[in-house]
C-alpha cells in the first residue's frame, strides 16, 4: 500500500525554480534514501512531504490518519523534564491505560465486589477486554522499549534523571530521534540523523531501523549508513527525480552505468550532427548539391537534441607529490600519546607506513585519534617515544578543526599568500576545480559555509604537491559528491596517505590497513573497515583441553567488543519476553473463542459439551499463568541485566 506520493511535486525561490517536477512515492514499510548534492532542496522537499510547506507545483498525496514523525536536520529535543520522564510522555495514551487496568485489579480484590456475582463479572470483563487491548499495544514491554533505545544512544540508567535542558546539543538530538522512534509512527522522515551519532551507536541504529515496523525516508550524506538502512534510493535534480532500487552502493553502479550510457547515446548525436553540418557548410552553395544540403539541414533541425550528461565518471581535482619519497614514510615507536603525563590517552602505539599506502586510524571518541596525528607532526610533544619521518618525506596537513584558515583573508588570498609566485589564473583555476568559483573568490573566510572552507583546505593541500597526506576527518562537512570526488583523488594520488576518519564508507573504499586506538595501545588489522568489524567479532579458539572457547577481543577494540556483547544478551533476554508476550497472546485468544463458544445457545444445552470446553478454557488459563510468569522473569532479567552494566 502507498503511503505518500508525489506527482509533479516544484518549489521556487524569487521566481527561480529549486526544484521541479519531482515524482516519489512510499510504499509500507518501505526504506528510502534521498540523494543529491547540497543546495539542490532535499531538506526542502521533505518539509513538503511532511507538510510543514507547500509546493508550488504538483501534488502530494498521503494515506487517510497517517502518522508521520519528522526530525530536522540538527534538530533536538526542547524540554525541562528528566529524560526517562520525558519518554514517557510518548507514551501517554497507554500509561492511562496502565491506571485503569490497575484500578480494575484493585477493584477484583476488592471484598465487596466478590460478594457481588454480577458486579463482579461485569467489572471482570472489562478488566479483561482492556488488558487484552494493554497487551495488543505494547503495554507490557513499553519501559523496556524505552530502556533499550536509551541505552542505544548512550543514555544508561544512571542518566535517567538528568534534565534535558542541562544537555548538549548533540545529545538533545539524539533524545529527539529517541522519542521519535519510539512513538512507531507509519513513516518517519530523517534529515542527516547520523551527525550527532559515533561509529557504535550508528551500528545499533542500522540494526534497530532494519527491524522498525514503519516506513523510512532518510536524507543523509553517511553512504555506509544508507547502505546498510534503504533499500531504494531516489536523485534529485533541478528537473527530476531519479528511482533507484538497491542500496547506496547499487545505486552509484547503476548511476555510472545510466551516465556511461548517457554520453555514449550523447557523443553519437554530437558526431552524427558534426558531420551533417559539415556536409551542408561544403554543399549548400553548389547547384548540384543544393536539394541534398537542404535535405540534411532540415533533418539537422527537426533532430531532438540529448542533453548534455550533467556529470562525469573522473575526478575533478588531483593530488599529485612534487617528489618521491623513500620506502619507509613514518615509524611510530613505543608512542604514547595526551596532555598530561598522569592522564594518557593511549599507549604504547607502534607503527610503520610504507609509500603508497592508504592507512586508517580508527578507534572510541576521546581515544587520541587526533593527537596522534598532532604529535606525529610534532604541533603537540608524544608523553613518551618518538615519530620519525622517513628519506625525502613532504606531510601535508588536513585539520578538521580549519584552523589553519585565516578567517581575514579573501578565498583567493588565503591560496596566493601561500604561492605567491604563481599567476592569479592558476590560482583562480585551482579553486574552480573545488567548486570555488568566481562568485566565492572575493568573499572573506570567515563568511564560508563548512563544506566551503573544507573544499578550500583542500586546494591548498593539492597547490602543495606534499608526497604524504595526514588528513584528520577529511570528509566532515563534504557532501557526497564531493566525498566521491575526494575518494576518487586519494585512489589515483601516487603518494602515501594516513588519515582519521568516522566515516566507514570513506574508510572502505580508500583503507588497506587500519590502526586500531585504544587507551592500552595500537592493533594493526590489514584490511578494510568491514574486514576489521569480522576480525574484532567474537571467534572460536581452541584451548588446551580441546574444547572451543571464544577468543577474547583484542586490546584495542575490548571497549567496543563489551559494548557488543552487552547489546546480543540484552537482545536475548528481550526476545524471550517477547516470545512469552507472543504466547500469551496466541492462547488468550484461544480462550475467548472457546468461551465465545460456550455462550452460544446451541451449546448451552449440552452439560458435557461445556464440560469439556471448560476443560480446555482451564488449560488455556494454567497455561497463560505460565507464559505470564515467564513473561515477568524475562521482564525482570532485562531490568536486572541493565542495572548490571550501566
Amino acid at each position: 500500500m502507498i503511503l505518500l506520493q508525489a506527482q509533479g511535486i516544484g518549489r521556487s525561490f524569487d521566481g527561480v525554480d529549486l526544484f521541479t517536477n519531482i515524482n516519489l512515492q512510499i510504499q509500507e514499510g518501505g526504506r528510502v534514501g534521498l540523494v543529491g548534492p547540497n543546495g539542490i532542496g532535499k531538506t526542502t522537499l521533505l518539509e513538503i512531504l511532511n507538510g510543514d510547506a507547500e509546493p508550488d507545483y504538483g501534488s502530494l498525496s498521503v494515506k487517510k490518519n497517517i502518522s508521520i514523525g519528522y526530525l530536522a536536520q540538527n534538530s533536538g529535543l526542547d524540554s525541562d523534564k528528566e529524560i526517562y520522564a520525558e519518554m514517557l510522555d510518548g507514551f501517554k495514551e497507554l500509561r492511562a491505560m496502565e491506571k485503569q487496568v490497575h484500578e480494575l485489579e484493585a477493584q477484583l480484590a476488592d471484598p465487596a465486589i466478590l460478594q457481588d456475582d454480577e458486579r463482579y463479572q461485569d467489572v471482570l470483563k472489562r478488566y479483561d477486554n482492556l488488558s487484552h487491548q494493554f497487551r495488543e499495544e505494547g503495554g507490557y514491554g513499553y519501559e523496556a522499549e524505552i530502556r533499550n533505545v536509551l541505552a542505544g544512544f548512550n543514555f544508561p540508567p544512571e542518566r535517567y534523571h538528568d534534565r534535558i535542558s542541562t544537555l548538549s546539543g548533540g545529545e538533545r538530538s539524539r533524545l529527539a530521534l529517541a522519542k521519535m522512534l519510539l512513538a512507531k509512527h507509519d513513516l518517519i522522515i530523517l534529515d542527516e540523523p547520523t551527525n550527532h551519532l559515533d561509529i557504535d551507536t550508528l551500528g545499533w541504529l542500522e540494526n534497530y531501523l532494519r527491524a522498525y515496523p514503519g516506513a523510512i525516508l532518510i536524507v543523509s550524506h553517511d553512504q555506509y549508513f544508507l547502505d546498510h538502512s534503504v533499500k531504494e534510493i531516489y536523485e534529485l535534480s533541478p528537473t527530476g527525480a531519479t528511482h533507484y532500487h538497491g542500496n547506496y552502493t547499487e545505486y552509484r553502479k547503476q548511476r555510472a552505468a545510466n551516465l556511461e550510457q548517457a554520453w555514449k547515446a550523447y557523443n553519437k548525436q554530437q558526431e552524427e550532427i558534426a558531420k551533417l553540418q559539415e556536409y551542408i557548410d561544403k554543399n549548400l552553395v553548389r547547384a548540384s548539391t543544393t536539394k541534398m544540403a537542404q535535405s540534411r539541414r532540415k533533418q539537422l533541425e527537426k533532430m531532438v537534441r540529448l542533453t548534455k550528461p550533467s556529470g562525469d565518471s573522473s575526478a575533478h581535482f588531483h593530488f599529485t607529490p612534487a617528489k618521491t619519497s623513500g620506502n619507509v614514510v613514518l615509524t611510530v615507536k613505543d608512542a604514547t600519546i595526551g596532555y598530561e603525563k598522569d592522564q594518557p590517552m593511549s599507549g604504547p602505539i607502534d607503527f610503520e607506513i610504507r609509500k603508497g599506502e592508504r592507512v586508517a586510524i580508527v578507534g572510541p571518541n576521546g581515544v587520541g585519534k587526533s593527537t596522534l596525528l598532532k604529535s606525529v607532526l610534532g604541533r603537540i610533544p608524544f608523553l613518551k617515544g618518538e615519530a620519525k619521518f622517513g628519506a625525502n618525506v613532504d606531510p601535508g596537513y588536513y585539520d578538521q578543526d580549519q584552523a589553519q584558515l585565516n578567517p581575514k583573508n579573501t578565498v583567493l588570498d588565503e591560496v596566493w599568500n601561500e604561492h605567491p609566485t604563481v599567476p592569479e589564473r592558476e590560482v583562480r583555476s585551482a579553486l574552480a576545480t573545488f567548486l570555488l568559483g568566481a562568485d566565492d573568490v572575493d568573499k572573506l573566510v570567515s563568511s564560508l559555509s563548512g563544506g566551503q572552507k573544507a573544499r578550500l583546505l583542500l586546494t591548498k593541500l593539492a597547490m602543495d604537491h606534499d608526497n604524504f597526506l595526514i588528513l584528520d576527518e577529511p570528509t566532515n562537512h563534504l557532501d557526497i559528491n564531493s566525498k566521491e570526488v575526494l575518494e576518487s583523488a586519494l585512489e589515483e594520488y601516487e603518494g602515501t596517505v594516513i588519515f582519521v576518519s568516522h566515516d566507514r564508507y570513506f574508510i572502505n573504499s580508500l583503507a588497506q590497513r587500519l590502526i586500531a586506538i585504544a587507551p592500552t595501545g595500537s592493533t594493526t588489522y590489514l584490511g578494510n573497515w568491514d574486514y576489521y568489524q569480522e576480525k574484532i567479532a567474537p571467534a572460536e579458539t581452541v584451548a588446551e583441553d580441546g574444547s572451543k572457547q571464544k577468543a577474547a577481543p583484542s586490546a584495542a577494540n575490548q571497549a567496543y567488543q563489551a559494548s557488543k556483547e552487552d547489546q546480543r544478551a540484552l537482545r536475548k533476554l528481550q526476545r524471550a519476553a517477547d516470545d512469552a508476550e507472543k504466547q500469551i497472546d496466541e492462547l488468550t485468544a484461544k480462550k475467548e473463542a472457546i468461551e465465545a463458544e460456550m455462550a452460544k445457545p446451541e451449546n448451552a444445552a449440552s452439560a458435557l459439551k461445556l464440560q469439556d470446553m471448560q476443560k480446555d478454557v482451564d488449560s488455556l488459563t494454567e497455561q497463560i499463568s505460565e507464559q505470564e510468569d515467564i513473561w515477568a522473569d524475562a521482564s525482570e532479567q532485562v531490568e536486572e541485566f541493565e542495572n548490571a552494566h550501566k
